[in-house]
């Protein structure tokens, strides 16, 4: 009997990951979960008591090179190769230039959110050419579009998935592996629950996930969540510099990690 088909999907243990973890569950999906926090995947795969031939976790620092690209080593020995890998571990803090602590804040965020997605990739991409297909999913953010107050790590780092991943595609182009770029806006997560301006359009954990499983499942290059969103993306890109600097002054920052 031929198994059913594998996603491995970083940043699992809440928010994103594990409502990815579940839309594909549903859908008959063998999971490989990968988090720092190992304790909230098992407890998560217990609630929905899965056994190890339906899903593996692997504990993993995405910011840690070797460890995240060991975590996919062991998948490939454990389970095999994914058809799907969704890199989707990422952090969120606001940052002041002028503080030299917040360098540390963003290193670590680049960390996670660029370094930490190619590693994730790394073990997969050679054998997905070799067998060809597959499917690269990067998780990005309407955030990298433009450069918000505040933001600067986050921004600079989701700006920086998206770029990445539009390199990486055109290096796999006709290799029959597709990698796809997803944009949401304001999901409803334990990271966002912590912002302190308002989220037009938040959408729900799940809502997103859902949508995002069609999206790669049909290999879109770049998708963006929910639809309206959608519209503020393409606005974002077009927007005059200066009157995108007027409506961005005054507006609350995101929360550092040492406020001051």
């Amino acid at each position: 009997m031929e198994a059913a088909p594998l996603v491995l999907i970083t940043g699992a243990s809440s928010g994103i990951g594990q409502a990815l973890a579940l839309a594909y569950l549903r859908k008959g999906w063998r999971l490989a979960l990968v988090a720092r926090r190992s304790q909230d995947m098992q407890a998560w795969a217990q609630t929905h008591a899965l056994g190890p031939a339906q899903c593996q976790i692997y504990p993993a620092d995405v910011a840690e090179v070797d460890s995240i690209v060991a975590a996919g080593q062991q998948c490939l020995q454990e389970m095999g190769l994914p058809d799907v890998v969704v890199a989707n571990a990422g952090i969120s803090v606001g940052m002041d230039s002028a503080e030299r602590s917040d360098l540390n804040v963003l290193a670590r965020t680049l960390a996670v959110n660029n370094i930490g997605l190619a590693a994730t990739f790394h073990p997969f991409i050679r054998l997905m050419r070799e067998r060809g297909s597959g499917r690269l999913v990067g998780v990005a953010s309407v955030a990298g579009i433009r450069g918000l107050p505040g933001h600067g790590a986050y921004c600079a780092s989701k700006a920086g998935v998206i770029s990445y991943c539009e390199s990486l595609r055109g290096e796999l182009r006709g290799s029959g592996v597709r990698v796809v770029t997803l944009s949401p806006g304001y999901i409803d997560t334990p990271l966002t629950r912590q912002n302190r301006y308002p989220m037009p359009f938040l959408m729900s954990a799940q809502a997103f996930a859902n949508a995002a499983v069609r999206a790669i499942e049909a290999g879109h290059s770049y998708r963006v969540f929910p639809w309206p969103m959608a519209v503020v993306d393409k606005l974002l890109r077009v927007l005059p510099d200066k009157l995108f600097d007027r409506m961005m002054a005054g507006q609350p920052r995101k929360h550092r990690q040492t406020p001051i």
